[in-house]
């Protein structure tokens, strides 16, 4: 159940380089131990990554970090696994928005699902520590990528 694929950085408009910067390499692997905190259903760590104020948008609605907390602890999203191909990270004074592409295995009401997904994650730097200020997911009109287990063939 853990997060693969590639954590890439997009080039930036004018940049002499790709190499990413230390702000820009710490949200990019705090983005990837989040998924997997998340597979985990680690709610101590994801408690302390989401700020109070955080806001967290899905297919079926928005809400705060309680009500977050409560979905992945009870189960009612299990945040299986989320197939990373590509994180593109735009810092703007204190805080980072990432975009991930991803295919995200879920358990929603009992079923497996898996969607391609845009999904937003906006991080502020509070006193030297990065905290989530928004997770939000927009689906994707691109096919599913993430293979099947069972035949190794791209899941429709």
């Amino acid at each position: 159940m853990g997060t693969e694929g590639t954590f890439a950085q997009a080039p930036k408009a004018g940049a002499t380089t790709n190499s990413p910067t230390n702000a820009e390499q710490e949200v990019t692997n705090l983005s990837k131990e989040k998924w997997q905190w998340m597979a985990d259903k680690n709610v101590d760590k994801l408690d302390a990554l989401f700020d109070e104020k955080s806001m967290f948008v899905h297919m079926g609605g928005s809400w705060g970090k309680g009500r977050e907390l409560e979905v992945i602890k009870s189960g009612m999203i299990h945040y299986k696994k989320a197939e990373v191909y590509s994180v593109t990270v735009n810092m703007i004074g204190n805080t980072a928005i990432l975009l991930n592409d991803i295919d995200l295995v879920a358990v929603v009401g009992g079923n497996e699902v898996v969607n391609p997904f845009m999904v937003t994650e906006v991080y502020v730097n509070q006193n030297g520590k990065w905290k989530m200020g928004s997770l939000s997911f927009s689906r994707l009109a691109r096919p599913v990528k993430v293979n099947n287990p069972t035949t190794n063939q791209p899941r429709n």
